[in-house]
């Protein structure tokens, strides 16, 4: 059993500190760790099944093998182990702006860090997911121009965002600017916390087709009942 509550990481970074912490969660009993940005919590390790349904629903979308993926925002790694449990998978990019995130993987502070940071498959990069999608460099130094898979978890939503500067990729020439990095037929998820959005919904199929957006429930502990987040899923035309 691990003490009742530990920080095992801080930083100071442009957005403000983030942390790391682990604690024993009194209803559950389970050791849980956060990702906190300032006071704002990001990720906790309770409520990770739409973080994994992000990456479950947007490569059943994905049609073909040898896929060449990139997810934006690492976290706590579930998108990112998800989306490695696809055999079909053969390079797997994940862009998260952070580095103490990153290097917390790298020291395995976290639970199943090394299923990610083992894998040949997987490359962990640091860089602005959103600056990279409206400029003209790949998401990786040595990476594809283009994918076949976009996998995104890094706003709350796409009228929540961390930083303003994320605010335009949610737009229709932001998501324009996606869609040139999707291979034809490439997909693009999000996961928001958020109910589904019909305006943003209606940006999307502005730009991409096959447009849906699935809610994903969840068992809350703290309220006794279901919770749940949305996974949007898009195709390029």
């Amino acid at each position: 059993m691990s003490a009742r509550f530990a920080e095992l990481a801080f930083a100071p970074t442009r957005m403000g500190d983030v942390s790391l912490r682990r604690r024993r969660d009194p209803v559950t009993g389970l050791d849980v760790h956060e990702v906190l940005l300032g006071e704002e919590f990001l990720m906790s390790s309770l409520f990770t099944v739409a973080e994994v349904a992000l990456a479950d629903l947007g490569l059943a979308a994905t049609p073909g093998t040898d896929l060449d993926v990139v997810v934006g925002g690492l976290g706590l790694g579930w998108t990112a182990r998800a989306a490695l449990e696809d055999p079909r998978v053969r390079r797997l990019d994940v862009v998260d702006a952070l580095p103490a995130v990153i290097d917390w993987h790298h020291r395995a502070l976290l639970p199943h860090a090394e299923e990610l940071t083992g894998d040949p498959r997987a490359r962990l990069v640091e860089g602005d997911f959103f600056a990279l999608t409206a400029g003209d460099e790949p998401y990786a130094p040595d990476g594809p121009a283009v994918y076949d898979a976009v996998l995104l978890d890094v706003d709350h939503s796409p009228r929540h965002v961390l930083d303003p500067s994320h605010a335009p990729f949610y737009t229709a020439d932001g998501l324009r600017r996606l869609a040139a990095r999707l291979a034809p037929g490439g997909v693009f998820a999000l996961w928001s916390d958020d109910p589904p959005d019909a305006p943003f919904l209606d940006v999307l199929r502005e730009v991409l087709d096959d447009v849906d957006a699935h809610v994903v429930p969840f068992a809350n502990p703290y309220t006794g009942g279901e919770s749940s987040n949305t996974v949007y899923v898009a195709r390029r035309r």
